[in-house]
């Protein structure tokens, strides 16, 4: 059973940066594909990125692509979101998911964490 866990979540001002942190326990972690989405309220869980266990397949959403970036450290079960020129539409809960497919679908993982709330003022 992979269990996540999700921190780093914090306020912040426009354009300001934020670390998300995702650790991982109870797998293996090198096997799985791991992706950030976010949910604003109202709104659907919407993907922002994924990187693939080898890290030779990194993706972004069009809305993050140039201000946000992943990374793995697989020694260390953990992936990383370095968030950018924040903007108060970043403003969400912030997800971390892992599951053997690689797919930009959140219904399609497995695993979740429980989530870290990233507040963007303008």
């Amino acid at each position: 059973q992979v269990q996540l866990a999700e921190s780093g979540g914090g306020l912040v001002q426009a354009g300001g940066s934020l670390r998300l942190s995702c650790a991982a326990r109870g797998g293996i972690f090198t096997t799985y594909t791991m992706a950030w989405f976010r949910q604003a309220p109202g709104k659907e869980r919407e993907f922002v990125g994924l990187i693939t266990w080898s890290s030779g397949g990194i993706y972004y959403s069009d809305s993050v692509k140039g201000r946000f970036t992943i990374s793995r450290d697989n020694a260390k079960s953990t992936i990383y979101l370095q968030m950018n020129s924040l903007k108060p539409e970043d403003t969400a809960v912030y997800y971390c998911g892992a599951d053997r497919k690689l797919t930009r679908t959140a219904a399609e993982y497995k695993y979740w964490g429980q989530g870290t709330q990233v507040t963007v003022s303008s």
